[in-house]
């Protein structure tokens, strides 16, 4: 219950041998011959209704099939999905009564077509101060400092806690001031964004947002990072993020299927 299945498996069908294919057929006498099949490439990809997605190798005479990673919410995080989307309703006044996960995003869709940048942002920050008591802000600013402890805390918590929200992560090692720390949370596959297929959603309505939460509220600044082509992220404790003007994740264009606006270059995240 509450376990991401990672999208990356794959399940393998050979081909048949070369010895028990049929071989193409003839071409008419006279025609010039067919060179498409001399220069095929070695990959192509296939993607149907179902979210099915066939990767065929044609060196290796496979076909590699992946699917849309699939969720199984407990009680817990379906109440916590439910309560984080009505939270964000309330703070924009309107009304969604698609249930689950997949109503959590539509409201959040909702949210970047029909108000701006700075509107986006300060509707996410009002909903997570609504969702989470303003007496927890208080304890953990003074009881916990920034310090080796307590980004190995957040985010050993934030694996731990927020799957529903992120997706499957693990805690990572890296350097911090010349010493390693496990204070990076590394999502394989963001749950959101992959729902979303929307580059300008991630960014605005998640990272910019939970980076400016986290500081002003808890003290504690992080840096996400997100990688638009396999949909992971890192969301890193105690670093800073840089300013927008030199993040790179607002550098990157739409998705070409992105779900929210139909924008493919990057003026849709600016």
């Amino acid at each position: 219950m509450g376990t991401a299945i990672p999208s990356t498996q794959a399940t393998i069908l050979p081909f048949p041998p070369p010895s028990r294919r049929k071989p193409p057929p003839r071409s008419p006498k006279g025609s010039p011959p067919v060179l498409a099949v001399l220069t095929q490439p070695a990959f192509v990809t296939i993607k149907n209704d179902d979210d099915l997605r066939l990767k065929i190798d044609s060196k290796n005479n496979t076909i590699a099939t992946t699917s849309k990673t699939v969720y199984h919410d407990n009680w817990f995080e379906r109440i916590a999905i439910d309560y984080l989307s009505k939270t964000i309703q309330e703070t924009v006044g309107m009304k969604n009564d698609e249930p689950g996960y997949k109503g959590f995003v539509t409201v959040s869709a909702a949210v970047f077509r029909e108000f701006n940048l700075t509107e986006q942002r300060q509707f996410v920050d009002k909903a997570l101060e609504k969702a989470i008591p303003s007496l927890m802000f208080v304890m953990i600013r003074k009881l916990m400092p920034q310090s080796k402890f307590t980004r190995e805390l957040f985010a050993a918590f934030t694996t731990v806690f927020f799957r529903w929200l992120i997706g499957y992560s693990v805690v990572k090692e890296s350097e911090f001031e010349g010493r390693k720390e496990r204070n990076v949370v590394h999502i394989t596959k963001c749950r959101f964004l992959e729902e979303a297929n929307c580059i300008g959603m991630c960014t605005n309505l998640c990272k910019m947002p939970s980076q400016e939460f986290m500081k002003n509220n808890f003290g504690i600044p992080v840096n996400m990072v997100p990688n638009f082509d396999d949909m992971s992220c890192e969301m890193i404790f105690g670093q800073d993020p840089p300013a927008q003007e030199d993040d790179p994740a607002f550098k990157k264009p739409c998705y070409k299927l992105c779900n929210a606006k139909q924008r493919h270059s990057a003026s849709c995240i600016s």
